[in-house]
């Protein structure tokens, strides 16, 4: 089975920065799509953004000039780089790895932005 395990999350006044981690238990050229999503309290599961194959991104308007996604093949992680947080990216954040048209999942891992 695929695992993947996030970190990071924590509490941070607005304004903050805070980068999240994604680490698989395999190779990330294994998947086809990598991303993370998220999920905030009383809200359906949305997305933050994915990168494809070819390397090409696809970022939430909400996020695209504040958030990154970077990896680190050697050490099998995705990061997601955040910054000048809002109370309203308070969400649990969920990394995922896609092959063969499935969806492997992590566990979430807590954001929270105080205003």
């Amino acid at each position: 089975q695929v695992q993947l395990v996030e970190s990071g999350g924590n509490l941070v006044q607005t304004g903050g920065s805070l980068r999240l981690s994604c680490t698989a238990s395999e190779s990330l050229f294994r998947f086809n799509g990598l991303g993370w999503y998220r999920r905030a309290p009383g809200k359906q599961r949305e997305l933050v953004v994915t990168i494809g194959s070819t390397g090409r991104t696809n970022y939430a308007d909400s996020v695209k000039d504040r958030f990154a996604i970077s990896r680190d093949n050697a050490k099998n992680t995705v990061y997601l780089q955040m910054s000048s947080l809002k109370p309203e990216d308070t969400a649990v954040y969920y990394c995922v790895a896609s092959r063969f048209g499935v969806d492997y999942w992590g566990q979430g891992t807590q954001v929270t932005v105080s205003s």
